[in-house]
């Protein structure tokens, strides 16, 4: 009997998002593909009708709201609108939440894995440039929108540079965050990079310090 429309899309991404939460929670090396695909639902024996390999899966795992519109592992009440008017603001405190702290499984992959892509293949490392690249150009767009000297081109390298110190400011004081045993500590760090971050973009800080309340819901969610 054939299976009806849509099955093997459907099964492919099951097991993306079987190994994007084992990678996020174990690492690259550590998770086997046993473990993936009975993440999934699915026999080991399936997997090579849809990957080549673990390391084509784990380059496809690598995605994030940043580069995947149906991307669902969202942080609860922490969800982005990359059509706001102050969308940089958004990325930053979303990134640095309490949320996105806790939810490890879910995590952005540049906050879990990267030393595993460090020490990955060149498409794994392409993937993960890929994720922070679109992190830098939401950043830097919504910067240049707040700008009157958007236009010029000392402007433009001037806020895509700040963008840059941005995003390594929130995935770096998330990994640092995630590292530290002393909770409390934690918190400091991630509300202090939180407010740097948003006074490097120009941004307003939030009335609540980041993660202690939700940011702008987005319409993606289904």
């Amino acid at each position: 009997m054939p299976y009806p429309a849509g099955h093997r899309g459907r099964t492919r991404k099951k097991i993306v998002e079987s190994a994007r939460r084992l990678f996020n929670r174990h690492g690259f090396e550590s998770v086997t593909l046993h473990q993936v695909m009975a993440g999934a639902g699915l026999t080991h024996g399936a997997f090579y009708s849809y990957f080549r390999s673990k390391s084509e899966l784990y380059v496809e795992a690598l995605a994030c709201f940043f580069t995947d519109p149906e991307w669902k592992n969202c942080w609860e009440g922490v969800e982005v609108n990359l059509a706001g008017s102050d969308v940089g603001a958004q990325v930053v405190r979303a990134y640095l939440s309490r949320q996105h702290f806790e939810d490890v499984e879910n995590s952005c992959p540049m906050v879990a894995v990267p030393t595993d892509v460090a020490r990955s293949t060149a498409a794994a490392r392409q993937a993960f440039e890929t994720v922070f690249r679109a992190m830098v150009n939401i950043l830097s767009r919504s910067m240049a929108r707040a700008s009157r000297t958007a236009r010029l081109p000392r402007a433009r390298k001037r806020a895509h540079g700040k963008a840059h110190a941005i995003a390594a400011l929130c995935v770096g004081g998330m990994v640092i965050a995630r590292a530290l045993a002393d909770r409390k500590l934690a918190d400091e760090l991630r509300e202090a990079c939180t407010a740097i971050a948003l006074d490097l973009g120009g941004w307003k800080k939030p009335m609540r310090q980041a993660g202690r309340s939700p940011s702008v819901r987005s319409k993606r969610r289904t």
